[in-house]
């Protein structure tokens, strides 16, 4: 973009001191092996609240003067040295191989590294999840480097005059009633997206007029940007359960089935990880930074506060957690009820033809050759009644063999209570005697226990 485009007014002199003490490498520096690979953006501010786009050369600020350097790696199915090597192509030189793996490693960290301080917050999911979040940035007194995963939004500069917020909305009418007014009509899917945002555009944003303002920017837009996850999945929570208290039998089988919930569970405890580690790395960068004397104190009570919204955001994912366990657990108790109301239907078929089994099994039994049963024999022609009543005797045994463990029960408990009243009988009869043997000899004072 051409900088007489971007400058206000007046200030043409500023594009000769910017050509003069900002030098432009060699075409030759921008060759690189992945093409199009990775986004890059970069800004030069001149400290008074005027950016200026600027070349890709890696080179730090002169005086009030101070640079950004962004990168956007791609969200796809690729491999942490992939993105290593995106880095690589980018950032080397004057970056050394040191300061790419403390920028493109996972986990929390917070350090210096080369003089330079290196703060990130990588989680180690897939990078194609949209609840894996990236962020780490190389900062020094007159330049930033930052590297995420993805679109970060707002976290850019746009000319001033180009936001959508600051329009005035109307609603959608038919085209010769639109040509009269002056508003701009904003459809209802771009509604949606933007009521799931919790902070203005990038044209709203206010330029930076040192480097702490930018640091400040970054970490704020970061949060911003899990705050827009979680608003996201509170809405999309609160249809869901508005479905589930409309829908019927199809649409919970359908929950059940997508495992839609056990998802949204593990997303969320993603998204925790993420919180937890910027509680861990927030911190301890406005631990170091306090001690710059380029770092403002406005900017440190800055960062305080976005440590409490991070804390904030991490209660608010917690108590969705809670609500996506509840929904899971009324949803097991709902297939649990429909599995017992089955076990039901075929227990009262198994009741119905139980006893026409029964009655089809005794009178078709074969009790040839059985002892007590040779019908030739006049002394055992009642066999049949034998084997009968040795049928009802085994039963008779392992019914008593399960009822025999609660009837043991019931008479030691019986015997227990015997033996506790029989001693309360006792001792009440020896205190009746003791205290009338009191009485008859008419001695006072107390009895003694």
């Amino acid at each position: 973009m051409d900088l007489a485009q971007i400058q206000p007014a007046g200030d043409r002199e500023m594009e000769e001191m910017d050509s003069s003490t900002v030098p432009i490498l060699e075409n030759n520096f921008q060759k690189t092996h992945f093409p199009g690979m990775v986004r890059q953006k970069s800004y030069i501010f001149d400290g008074h609240g005027n950016y200026y786009n600027k070349e890709w050369d890696l080179i730090e600020g002169n005086g009030k003067q101070f640079c950004w350097y962004h990168v956007e790696l791609p969200k796809g199915k690729q491999k942490l040295s992939q993105s290593a090597q995106h880095l690589i192509d980018v950032l080397c030189p004057p970056l050394k191989l040191q300061d790419i793996l403390s920028l493109v490693s996972n986990g929390p960290f917070c350090g210096h590294v080369d003089g330079a301080l290196v703060f990130r917050v990588n989680s180690p999911g897939p990078p194609s999840s949209n609840f894996t979040f990236r962020l780490a940035a190389r900062v020094t007194e007159n330049s930033v480097i930052t590297v995420s995963l993805g679109r970060v939004p707002r976290l850019g500069f746009s000319p001033v005059g180009r936001s959508l917020l600051s329009e005035i909305p109307s609603i959608e009418t038919p085209r010769r009633e639109r040509q009269q007014g002056s508003s701009i009509v904003i459809r209802e899917h771009v509604l949606e997206f933007l009521l799931t945002m919790n902070h203005s555009e990038e044209a709203d944003n206010p330029v930076p007029k040192s480097v702490s303002n930018l640091v400040v920017h970054v970490i704020d837009t970061h949060v911003d940007h899990l705050q827009d996850v979680v608003t996201q999945l509170e809405m999309e929570l609160d249809s869901v359960e508005l479905e589930l208290d409309q829908g019927g039998f199809a649409l919970k089988k359908e929950m059940l089935d997508d495992r839609r919930f056990p998802k949204m569970h593990l997303n969320l405890q993603r998204l925790l990880q993420v919180i937890a580690h910027g509680e861990q790395v927030f911190p301890r960068v406005k631990e170091k930074c306090s001690s710059k004397h380029w770092f403002a104190s406005e900017d440190i009570n800055s960062l305080e506060e976005l440590i409490g919204r991070l804390r904030r955001l991490k209660e608010n994912v917690g108590f969705l957690a809670n609500r996506v366990s509840a929904i899971q657990a009324g949803l097991d108790s709902w297939q649990s009820e429909q599995i017992n109301r089955k076990l039901y239907y075929l227990s009262f078929l198994s009741i119905i033809f139980l006893p026409l089994s029964t009655i089809t099994g005794v009178f078709g039994m074969n009790v040839g050759g059985v002892p007590w049963t040779v019908q030739k024999d006049p002394a055992l022609k009642d066999g049949f009644r034998n084997v009968m009543v040795l049928c009802l005797a085994m039963l008779i045994l392992v019914l008593l063999c399960f009822i025999f463990p609660d009837l043991y029960s019931r008479l030691s408990a019986w015997r227990q209570r015997r033996s506790l009243r029989r001693n309360w009988s006792y001792n009440r009869r020896s205190f009746l005697r003791r205290s009338v043997g009191i009485q008859e000899s008419g001695s006072g004072g107390y009895l003694k226990i």
